[in-house]
Parts: structure tokens; C-alpha cells; sequence
């Protein structure tokens, strides 16, 4: 496993000064991993979807926003270093994937994709977390992995082998998991067909879930938006402005739910899992 030392001189914007007033108040175990768009965004990756346009400068927006949402509920943001060559690296939760302070650097299944882990290994490191680096032949998206308490449920399909699935295993059971393997064939990554609530309800957009018996409690959303939910805190859910039945379900249901407009990144098949990978 190879480290490096990393400091940044990101540009000074409104997403800056937010994080910097904020990181008084924000508790320190509570940091998000954010990465900014590329310039080269409308060129990023699909397979399940068709391709459509996709106005970059919305998307900017739209990512400011996002991240304002993670800060105004007491998440300190922190950069990852932008590529403006690597089109899909917004989605910066697919590079890597979080257990307490034990970092797991992913490697994608797409090889236009795999340049993006550079960036997140030297964040991790510059974070002081614990660092494995998962290796060929293995693939595996940080999309494809849901943790729900000790359960790790990792979809296995078209962007994860198995290789990467079993390297998970080998590095995740010593420390006290469970890793699941789940089949994936209808969606691009298993987060963008579950994810699980505060209570560890998995939530799930059914026509793209290939068994919901896996998981021991499944709640079919109504809308595929809605199946997406980042946990802001024990009452709190982050999820996207296109699913209004689902967040109604949710306030019915008790929780807190504060929603976000990420239109351009759902014409790339990214959710509001994709664009930050928290540190608990």
C-alpha cells in the first residue's frame, strides 16, 4: 500500500467560507469528503439510462447547494482535489468507502474511472485514517457498498466483481463485520437501488432490486428518487427534491427530511449517496 502527503490550495468561493465559519460549530467526528464537479462533467458515464444533456453550470449550482445542506446540519466539508479531466469524479463516494476511522480506496470497475482513486487516497491519508487499497484483479464501486450497523451489503455486478467483494470480506471481517454479497443486474451500483434509514430500514426502489429478501427489513419507496437517503443524523434524512410521495412518507414516518435538487447528476445516473462520503 503506497501513501502520499497531500495539501490543497483549493479556490476561495461561497462553499469555502461556509465550511470555514462552520468548522467551529460542526462536531469533529462529523467531516463529509465532497469533491467539485469536473468541466468535463456532460461526458461522464451511463449504462442503465440513456444519455442526456447535461448544463454543467446548473450542475455547479446544484452541487453548492448540496453541500451547503451537509454544512447548515453540522457537517464540516472537506475537498477532495478536483479533476477536471476525470468527468465522473464528483461522485466521489465510488473512490472510497468509510468503516469508523478504517479507509477502504476502492478501484473502479470502469477503467476511465480508476484515476479518480488518486485523489481520494492522499484525502484519507491527509485525514489520518487507517488506509487498505483494494488490488487487481478485483474491482469495486464505493456505490455498490451499504453498511447497516455491522452488515455490509455489497452489490456484485456489473462496476464489482467478486474479487472485490471477497478483498472487502478479508479486510472488513477481522474488524468485526458482516459482509453480505447482493446481486446486482438492474441498476448501475446497489446504492442506486437501496439505501437504509436512521433505524436501518433498507429502503428500496423495487423494479431495480433483484432480491429484497436479502436484507431483513425492505420498505419499497414509490418513486426511484426516493430510494435515495443520506443518514444527516438519527432523525435526519438528505434525499433528493424528485421523490415529494417518498419524503412525505418519510415525515409521516417520524423523521426529519431535507431535500435537495440534483437533477443534472441523476442524467448521470449519480444520487445524493454519490456526492459525499462521510466521516462518522
Amino acid at each position: 500500500m503506497s501513501t502520499a502527503a497531500y495539501s490543497s490550495d483549493t479556490e476561495t468561493d461561497a462553499v469555502q467560507a461556509a465550511a470555514e465559519a462552520d468548522a467551529a460549530d460542526a462536531p469533529p467526528h462529523r467531516r463529509a469528503l465532497v469533491r467539485r464537479p469536473a468541466a468535463s462533467l456532460a461526458d461522464g458515464l451511463v449504462t442503465h439510462i440513456e444519455k442526456a444533456d447535461v448544463d454543467v453550470e446548473l450542475a455547479r449550482a446544484q452541487w453548492v447547494n448540496y453541500v451547503a445542506a451537509l454544512e447548515a446540519h453540522g457537517w464540516r466539508t472537506i475537498e477532495v482535489e478536483p479533476r477536471d479531466d476525470l468527468p465522473d469524479s464528483v461522485f466521489v463516494e465510488d473512490a472510497v468507502v468509510l468503516f469508523g476511522p478504517f479507509a477502504v480506496v476502492t478501484r473502479p470497475g470502469a477503467d476511465a474511472r480508476k484515476p479518480e482513486t488518486v485523489g481520494a487516497l492522499r484525502a484519507v491519508v491527509d485525514l489520518g485514517l487507517e488506509v487498505a487499497e483494494i488490488e487487481a484483479p478485483a474491482t469495486l464501486d464505493g456505490g455498490d457498498v451499504l453498511t447497516v450497523g455491522r452488515t455490509v451489503y455489497v452489490g456484485r455486478g456489473g462496476r464489482t466483481n467478486p474479487e472485490g467483494v471477497r478483498q472487502l470480506r478479508f479486510l472488513l471481517e477481522p474488524r468485526g463485520y458482516e459482509v453480505v454479497s447482493v446481486p446486482m443486474t438492474k441498476a448501475l451500483h446497489l446504492k442506486s437501488a437501496v439505501t437504509a434509514l436512521p433505524d436501518g430500514t433498507v429502503i428500496g426502489w423495487e423494479p431495480v432490486v433483484d432480491d429484497p429478501e436479502i436484507f431483513p427489513t425492505f420498505w419499497a419507496v414509490p418513486e426511484e428518487a426516493g430510494a435515495h437517503v443520506v443518514v444527516l443524523d438519527p432523525h435526519t434524512v438528505l434525499m433528493s427534491a424528485a421523490a415529494p410521495r417518498t419524503a412525505a412518507l418519510f415525515r409521516d414516518h417520524g423523521l426529519d427530511v431535507v431535500t435537495v435538487d440534483i437533477s443534472e447528476f441523476e442524467k448521470l445516473e449519480g444520487c445524493v449517496t454519490c456526492l459525499s462520503v462521510r466521516v462518522r
